[in-house]
Formats: C-alpha cells, sequence, structure tokens
C-alpha cells in the first residue's frame, strides 16, 4: 500500500529531486529491502550462499525476502545483524578517513539498538576500544544485549547525556553520532515516522542535533575523525548541520571516493542515499576530520570505583572457559558478578570510570559461588570462550526449544556445563545434572512467540 506522504514533505522533495522524485514516489510504493551482515568473528558456512551482495559492505547481503528471525537461531548466536543496507555504507567511509591499521578509541554516542556499533566492532583495528553509548535508558537493554550477541570483549556500554562526557574532551579518534532525526528516510518502512512528521519536528531535530554536535565535537581528538549522520532528507537536519559544523565549528570536512554506481549523491559537504537509486533507505552521511584543539589531559586512576580485582585463584580458574585468559583483567562487581575486559585497555577503562559519574558496562563472565563457577550467558556469546568446552550441536527444531527456555532430553550428553550450539555458533548455556538438563537462558532472552508458525 503506497505511503501517504505530508503534503509539505512531498513539495519539498518534489523541489529537491526535482524530475526524479516521480521515480523516488515511485520507490516508496515497493516493499522495503531487507538485508543482514555477518558476524566475520562467528563465520557459519552456507549462510551467505544465493545472497545478493550490498556494495559497500563486505559481510552485507540483500534477502529475497523478510524472515522470522526470531526463529532463526544463528540470528540469536550473533551470527549475523539485521541492518537496513543504506547505513552499512559507514564502514566504507570508516576505511577512507582511517586507512591505517592502528589501535583506535571509539564512541557511538546514540547507539541503541546497536546497528552501528557491531558495524564499528567489526571494523575497528585489532587493541582498540569502542564505547556504545544511549542516552535513553529503555534502550539500553536491546544495546547491551545485541553487543553481547556480537561477542567482542572490546566493547562497552554506556548511558550518558552527551554533555556527561566533558572530561573526555579530545579523547576518542573516531566519534560517531547517528542523530536522532524526523526518519524521513524510513516512511517506507515505518509508518509512523510519517504520522510524526511535521515542519516543527524537523526543526526540533535540527535543534536537538546541534546541540549533540557540539558536545560529540569536543571530545575528537586532534586529527581524530566525526561522522554525522541521519536517516532523513531535509537540508536543516543535514546539509545545514553540516556546514555548520564546518564553517562555524572549525571541523575540516573529508571528501570521499565513492564508486558512481553505487548511486550515493554528493550534498554539499556530504553525502546521500535515496531509495529511488540505491537497493536501501534514505540516509545522509558527513565525515569531518579535527584540525584543531588539544588533546586529553587527564591521567587514570589507581583503582576502579565500586569494583575489585578478583582473587588470583579465581583469576587462574579464567583459564578453563576463555581461550587467552591472561590477555584480559577480572573485575567483581558488589553483587559477586565477574567483569571482564582486555588487559591493553585497563588504562583506558580506568580513565572512562574516573571520568564518568557511573563508569561504563563491561562484558559479564559469571560468579563463582563458593568454589564452583557459574557462567553467564554473555561469556557463550563471547567470541574469546574457550574452544575445549564440551557443546551439543542441536539441529534448529531443538535450538528452538532451547531458545524457548525448554529443557532438552539429550541422554547421550555429557555431565556439567555445556554449550548449546548451532552450526558451529554457541547460543547459550546448559547443565546435565544426569537425572535432568537445566537450561541457563536469561529469562528475558526466551523466545515468546510459537515456535511452529514457520
Amino acid at each position: 500500500m503506497p505511503v501517504q506522504l505530508p503534503e509539505q514533505f512531498r513539495e519539498r522533495m518534489q523541489a529537491q529531486l526535482g524530475p526524479e522524485y516521480d521515480a523516488f514516489r515511485a520507490a516508496l510504493a515497493t516493499e522495503p529491502p531487507v538485508s543482514i551482515r555477518l558476524n566475520p568473528a562467528k563465520p557459519t558456512a552456507g549462510i551467505s550462499d544465493d545472497l545478493s551482495p550490498v556494495p559497500w559492505h563486505p559481510q552485507g547481503y540483500y534477502l529475497p525476502e523478510r524472515p522470522v528471525f526470531t526463529l532463526d537461531p544463528l540470528f540469536h548466536a550473533g551470527g549475523y545483524y539485521v541492518q537496513e543496507a543504506s547505513s552499512m555504507v559507514l564502514r566504507e567511509v570508516l576505511k577512507q578517513v582511517y586507512p591505517g591499521k592502528y589501535p583506535l578509541k571509539a564512541l557511538d554516542l546514540s547507539a541503541a539498538p546497536g546497528g552501528k556499533s557491531t558495524l564499528l566492532a567489526s571494523w575497528l583495528p585489532q587493541g582498540s576500544l569502542l564505547l556504545a553509548n544511549e542516552v535513553i535508558r529503555s534502550r539500553v537493554t536491546i544495546l547491551k544485549e545485541n553487543l553481547d550477541r556480537w561477542g567482542y570483549a572490546n566493547t562497552f556500554t554506556s548511558s550518558y547525556d552527551p554533555e556527561a562526557f566533558s572530561g573526555l574532551n579530545g579523547y576518542f579518534d573516531v566519534v560517531l553520532v547517528d542523530a536522532p532525526c524526523s526518519g524521513e528516510g524510513l516512511f517506507r518502512k515505518d509508518h509512523a515516522a510519517v504520522n510524526e512528521w511535521s515542519e516543527e519536528h524537523v526543526q526540533m531535530c535540527s535543534s536537538r542535533q546541534r546541540r549533540i554536535l557540539a558536545a560529540a565535537m569536543k571530545l575528537v581528538a586532534p586529527g581524530g575523525v566525526l561522522l554525522y549522520s541521519t536517516c532523513t532528507y531535509n537540508e536543516f537536519e543535514n546539509e545545514q548541520n553540516a556546514d555548520w559544523l564546518a564553517r562555524e565549528q572549525g571541523l575540516t570536512p573529508v571528501a570521499l571516493s565513492l564508486p558512481a554506481e553505487w548511486g550515493v549523491v554528493p550534498k554539499g559537504i556530504g553525502y546521500q542515499l535515496y531509495p529511488h537509486l540505491v537497493r536501501g533507505e534514505g540516509f545522509y552521511f558527513a565525515a569531518f576530520r579535527q584540525t584543531r584543539g588539544t588533546g586529553f589531559q587527564g591521567k587514570p586512576q589507581r583503582n576502579f570505583t565500586k569494583l575489585m580485582p578478583l582473587g588470583r585463584k579465581q583469576e587462574a580458574a579464567m583459564g578453563d572457559w576463555l581461550e587467552d585468559a591472561d590477555q584480559f583483567f577480572y573485575l567483581q562487581r558488589p553483587d559477586e558478578t565477574v567483569l571482564m575486559a582486555p588487559a591493553s585497555l585497563r588504562q583506558d577503562l580506568l580513565i572512562l570510570d574516573r571520568t564518568l559519574p557511573q563508569g561504563v558496562w563491561m562484558r559479564e563472565v559469571g560468579e563463582f559461588k563458593g568454589k564452583d563457577f557459574i557462567p553467564a550467558h554473555a561469556l557463550a556469546l563471547s567470541t574469546d570462550i574457550a574452544t575445549q568446552l564440551p557443546y551439543v550441536e542441536l539441529d534448529r527444531d531443538s535450538s528452538l526449544q532451547f531458545l524457548k527456555k525448554e529443557n532438552l532430553i539429550l541422554p547421550e550428553a555429557p555431565k556439567g556445563w555445556l554449550l548449546a550450539r548451532h552450526r558451529g555458533l554457541n547460543l547459550g548455556w546448559m547443565k546435565n545434572l544426569g537425572n535432568r538438563m537445566n537450561n541457563y537462558l536469561p529469562k528475558d532472552w526466551r523466545i515468546r512467540m510459537d515456535i511452529r508458525e514457520v
């Protein structure tokens, strides 16, 4: 059913596109394309066979139709992320602005639900740090879940207003602002965005974006890059804000070299993707280099606030659960949950802990109950989990039973902790007690729909 566009929006797009407007309008009447981005750290043979590639991302693929992702065990295992294809172009932008392979510190300032954070995590060179921030607390849970599924130990989450990062001015090499916007580029797939659109809403979004950008640009280290993106078309949220960053804030626009066959349209100092020119939704982006200012001057504190080091015996026990346990350091929360992070990032995390009021969330590993260790779900999904741990390979039906948090009957399975696995990817933990098999999938992660629907 064709989207009923607001009259003022229609008039503006006619002026913006001229003779191309009819093709644009026709594109909005078609079904939205469905695309996924594979996790390079969790390869699964055959997952991309016979799929059309997204031109600007080596792990991006279009699906012929939209499946029920909830009923695909590979989705729950973090084998791929369901991401709109146009926004995947940021990987090419990152590749061009940072062609080197040295470690970087990156901040995704408006990160939920996690599409661009997981894209960043896969692109960042080894040894890098990624902080995925979401100011709206109700959206942090889905952000953390998606990052747990992706499985990278160098990703951390937080929930702060942009101004709360002022103590980290000049600290980050990459700051991504995928700004809250009027959502014009999503009209085809999100009819609610059509109903919420108004000229007043556009102007409100533009002002809010400048407030966010004013804080974000200060966080960029000299020589670092600010990436600004929206899923909208209008000049108030796009070109005017980009010009404001360059002319009034002193950032240097970065010109990109994008193949003409991709269909990406230069718009001033930024770039626009239109649904009639690309197989994707509307998306705008611009890149800026920080050529002024001073670098971060802060120093780390000696210890973490409210977090205690793990005891030596307990730390030694981590070698049974992680492939290279000595590459990480471990902390314990007051509730005795064990956290892990790369040892190479310890000083950076001490800086974040000192500077941000509540610190950041690190990856959970599990907890000790006396001499026994209870592994966390995030550990099962980690790309650093020990390869020698016992597991049970499940078919699709058994995997869905596990993901509904049902207790499976597996008479041949070894006793003790077991990884539930599907096509080589971990789904979570089970424990075989001999007389029964306990399912340790977190309740909030369980599938609630009928698994017989497909």
